[in-house]
């Protein structure tokens, strides 16, 4: 049996880093990464046969666990028609459909192929409607790997130690304004748009303070900007009809990703028929993709919007907040300061050696997430059979397929993991 050192060192060599993201690497918690053979529900197994109790779910992506039985059905039967055509095909059309039908305001979705194609092609339209240049993003919060939202960005950029990026050019951030999270900026009349996470969720967890979304979406209205929520992971986890049916706050445009796919490659923008116009070949905004709209993603994403309900939704988010809890009061039981703050089914962790305030923005949250705790839980939890993210920034991602017990189990062997951290 193949070993995951085997596996990793021979990725090494025809993969830079071995992998295809930077956090997969294990780089900011040390060691050497699984190699994962196969996914079923809550648990994943690798190549040397050892199973996990998976949290990180391609990072939400997965809302009904690894290979459930209505996709993977939904997934044979469509590929016996076609993988790919580069034409317009029915099931672009009944994935929109699905899409524009649970969240209010959004008239109309173009899809692409990744949660970066989506904020990268809304923040040219953003551009192209409004005739201006400037964007104004959040300290902390990643909106995929596109130039000009990769300056400040969470999730594996802060985890790399890394402000931005080599290889993006002052030209390509000057139109770029940077924000702390939760305080709302002055804006002027340059500012084509202002993109956001509702929830943030690459700087571990932190939760919009009370009016914050709503003072944005007025200041966007006061100079004319547009308001972009930035929905890639809130998009239909939060509720039914994502942030917006949560919070009560319209957008503009949104992005969306990892859900609408049903664990496969896809993403979309969207917003009203007047801003989407602007849209070639209706207007002078030109976006395209080869793969946008493909039959095998759409397939997968109607067939999830479909079966994933309000109850459900409920549920889930009720689950997790018990889940919270009793993870915070296991690890602090154990001598160890947790904070676990969710958002709906949202969940973060910080881990500090002595009582901390949940952050409110990234400088805060920055100060606990690289404390060095996290590291040793993580691997603490690891040799438990428990799989958290592999960085500090990242969050929990509980799908409908965690069972009641699974969420009692992580509880039990994370008060032990607590104590490993500390002896």
């Amino acid at each position: 049996m193949s070993s995951n050192a085997a596996w990793f060192d021979r990725a090494q060599a025809v993969i830079p880093g071995g992998v295809d993201s930077p956090v997969r690497s294990f780089r900011s918690v040390g060691g050497t990464p699984y190699t994962l053979a196969s996914g079923e529900g809550a648990y994943v197994t690798d190549v040397e046969g050892t199973r996990y109790l998976d949290y990180v779910q391609s990072y939400g992506a997965s809302l009904l666990g690894h290979a459930h039985p209505l996709v993977i059905k939904t997934l044979q039967e469509a590929a016996t028609r076609g993988t790919t055509f580069g034409a317009p095909t029915p099931g672009e059309v009944l994935l929109a459909e699905a899409m524009t039908s649970r969240v209010r305001g959004l008239e109309q979705v173009r899809l692409v192929s990744s949660g970066t194609e989506a904020t990268m092609s809304a923040v040219r339209l953003a551009r192209g409607f409004t005739r201006r240049d400037t964007i104004v993003k959040f300290d902390g919060c990643y909106h995929g790997h596109c130039d000009a939202l990769l300056v400040a960005g969470g999730s594996g950029v802060a985890q790399m130690g890394l402000p931005g990026s080599a290889g993006v050019t002052e030209g390509a951030v000057r139109d770029t304004i940077v924000a702390p999270y939760n305080e709302v900026p002055t804006l002027d009349d340059s500012v084509a748009a202002v993109i956001v996470e509702p929830v943030a969720a690459n700087m571990n967890l932190v939760a919009p303070l009370p009016g914050f979304l709503e003072h944005l979406r007025l200041e966007c209205d006061r100079v004319g900007a547009l308001l972009i929520f930035d929905e890639v992971i809130t998009g239909f986890r939060l509720a039914q009809g994502g942030a917006e049916e949560y919070f009560g706050v319209t957008p503009d445009l949104w992005c969306f990703g990892k859900v609408i796919g049903g664990g496969l490659p896809v993403g979309a923008f969207g917003g009203s028929q007047r801003v989407l116009s602007s849209l070639a070949p209706l207007g002078p905004v030109y976006q395209a993709g080869t793969l946008s709209g493909n039959p095998l993603a759409t397939a997968a994403g109607v067939a999830v919007l479909d079966h994933v309900t309000p109850d459900d939704l409920a549920i889930l988010a009720e689950r997790v907040t018990n889940f919270a809890r009793d993870l915070r009061e296991a690890v602090t039981g154990a001598g160890l300061f947790a904070l676990t703050p969710n958002v709906g089914a949202l969940m973060g962790l910080y881990l500090a050696s002595e009582e901390v305030r949940a952050p409110s923005n990234f400088a805060e949250a920055k100060v606990v997430c690289e404390n060095g705790l996290y590291r040793k839980f993580f691997h603490a939890m690891l040799s438990r059979g428990v799989a958290l993210a592999p960085g500090a920034y990242e969050i929990l991602f509980v799908s409908l397929a965690h069972t009641k017990e699974d969420l009692e189990r992580t509880v039990s062997v994370a008060s032990d993991a607590a104590k490993d951290v500390l002896s």
